[in-house]
């Protein structure tokens, strides 16, 4: 074939110049002719994913890939892709083996005592044993670390490795919500050698674990490249996929522009991004699409109090904006149908909940009530109560706010609505709770977690950014946190709950808090978002890549294989609290 560019090497190296200008001359002069034609035809193709490849388009990069290092929701997701944990959570949100095959804990609830599965493979071919659990927790708590999740891990006082399978936790006092932090993906399990390998640029430069996907390259701000893990074995993912993924490369593109996302989906560029609540309905519409919608995702949204001056100091006050709003109405307005109402502080999926028993102890719009308690306050038509009406931008929360003042002036109550980011929005909380005089303040705040233990974050002394406390819910909590039999503390959560709903500290509103949609091609099979919004890979198959998937599986990946896992009875459950792979700890 011709080569322009091969024929002027060879000219340049015989030093033919003038000859050389002409033909650059000519050539100039020909794509200057040309030029509208050749930009018009480039833009209008699209660049097509690799055979096996898919790409996944987010409206930002992450930060890191240490989980030591990062709380981002968006570092969260591919950390979860890259290493696994010692637990995991099953569809329901209930924990389950994983890298650890069983565990148990001890009478006092301060040990901890897990079994690994043999033979587990780090990304680079090392042994993954309790001396790698070790390094991660000692690596976890270590001050130097700087974790910001370091609290999570609990008051952790040693871990002794017994032999390679086996590995004790031992703690200063009771941590109830340890089991379930285990399965959360900042608690992933890290390979030495990732430290040994990457240093101080770990999570940068590289990343090593024992994930379904191990990292290739990463150009920040632009793209980061996964490929499946050949030795992967799949022992608690809720997949149907037991080894390696089948996709043959796993593309994360970071493109902030909405439009451009979209553009690029239905041109065929990527298979897979992240819509907003508002474009959702439009793609609903469209056959050549599928729609996936985040359930479970261990959000809540609900309504806090300014306590540390009238008018929200008082029980009377909170109780009459609970029974002033109706959120079932304002989040059907509103969402239609994407958020559900919110009867619990707590979200179902972090623990087995009773919404009958929330419904029993919570307060339910009643606006005549509302105007009574506000008449024995004082307030009154002449005299109404004044409030400000705070929440954080996005989500269309602003208009829920909207839908409340309007509900709250039905029952004399001026409120003022106002809007900002998410850290602004925490900077004027502490704020408020810090000032003894000024107009009431009210914010819709959001909490995602895995566990009711958020609850102690929030109330327990001296309360998330100096808001509600006391002696009785503290001591609510502390029972709560520190009682590690199942059935025990589930009486435990109940007791926070009903305490919290009957003096209107929290009013629920809605779950999940933010929507997390996905839309991808209508091509592409086996997509699972998995509870608190963990979208899985291992089951995707591509039309492009069918051909090739089976050279991308290991030996151990068929579809049907099992993983032996030794199974507890529940009788022996509940007698000791440990679980097996079929038995949760709830």
């Amino acid at each position: 074939m011709f080569s322009l560019n091969q024929f002027l090497q060879k000219l340049t190296h015989q030093k033919n110049w003038r000859f050389i200008a002409i033909i650059l001359i000519i050539a100039t002069l020909a794509i200057a002719c040309n030029n509208t034609k050749i930009t018009t035809t480039t833009s209008e193709i699209p660049t097509a994913p690799e055979v096996g490849t898919l790409v996944w388009a987010r409206y930002r990069d992450s930060d890191t890939l240490d989980p030591h290092k990062s709380t981002s929701p968006l570092s969260r997701q591919i950390i979860d892709q890259i290493y696994d944990t010692l637990l995991a959570f099953d569809d329901q949100g209930k924990i389950k083996p994983n890298l650890a095959k069983e565990w148990s804990v001890s009478d006092n609830g301060q040990e901890y005592t897990f079994k690994l599965n043999e033979n587990i493979k780090c990304h680079d071919g090392t042994t993954f044993d309790t001396k790698a659990v070790k390094f991660t927790i000692d690596r976890a708590i270590n001050p130097e670390t700087q974790n910001s999740t370091k609290d999570s891990w609990g008051p952790i006082e040693t871990v002794e490795v017994v032999d390679d399978l086996t590995v004790k936790v031992k703690m200063t006092e009771a941590f109830a919500p340890f089991p379930r932090f285990l399965a959360d993906p900042y608690s992933s399990m890290i390979c030495p050698s990732a430290i040994q390998t990457y240093s101080n640029k770990f999570g940068i430069d590289g990343a090593i674990g024992t994930g379904p996907f191990k990292f290739v390259e990463w150009t920040q701000g632009e793209q980061l490249v996964l490929e499946p893990n050949p030795d992967y074995k799949n022992y608690g993912r809720p997949v149907d996929n037991s080894g390696t993924p089948y996709i043959q490369k796993l593309v994360i593109k970071a493109m902030p522009e909405l439009e451009t996302r979209l553009a690029a989906l239905k041109s065929g560029e990527i298979h897979l991004t992240e819509p907003p609540i508002t474009e959702v309905s439009n793609l609903k519409q469209d056959s050549n699409l599928k729609l996936y919608i985040a359930e479970n995702t261990g959000q809540i949204v609900f309504l806090e109090f300014v306590t540390s001056r009238p008018p929200f100091n008082e029980k009377k006050a909170r109780q009459a904006i609970a029974y002033g709003i109706d959120p079932k109405k304002a989040t059907e307005e509103v969402f239609a149908g994407l958020a559900k109402p919110s009867e619990c502080p707590i979200a179902d999926v972090m623990f087995p909940n009773d919404e009958k028993l929330c419904s029993d102890f919570s307060i339910k719009p009643d606006q005549e009530k509302a105007k009574i308690l506000l008449d024995e306050l004082g307030y009154s038509e002449d005299k109404p109560l004044e409030v400000t009406l705070l929440t954080w931008k996005g989500g269309n929360r602003e208009k829920i706010l909207e839908n409340f003042q309007t509900q709250l002036a039905e029952v004399g109550i001026k409120a003022e609505v106002k809007t900002m980011d998410i850290g602004t929005l925490n900077a004027r909380i502490k704020q408020e709770n810090s000032q003894a005089e000024s107009n009431g303040v009210i914010d819709m705040m959001g909490w995602s977690w895995y566990d009711p233990d958020f609850l102690y974050t929030l109330w327990h002394s001296p309360g998330w950014m100096g808001g509600y406390h006391s002696d009785e819910l503290d001591n609510l909590l502390v029972e709560m946190r520190t009682t590690t039999n199942s059935k025990e503390r589930q009486e435990k959560v109940v007791e926070v709950q009903k305490y919290l709903l009957d003096n209107a500290v929290m009013v629920p509103l809605y779950s999940p808090g933010w929507m997390w949609n996905y839309v991808s091609i209508s091509d592409l099979e086996g997509l699972k978002i998995g509870v608190f919004n963990r979208p899985q890979f291992n089951d995707i198959k591509l039309s492009t890549a069918t051909e090739k998937k089976e050279a991308v599986k290991s030996p151990a990946s068929s579809e049907k294989q099992e993983v032996e896992q030794p199974v507890n009875s529940e009788e022996n459950l509940e007698n000791k609290d440990s679980v097996s792979e079929k038995e949760a700890v709830e």
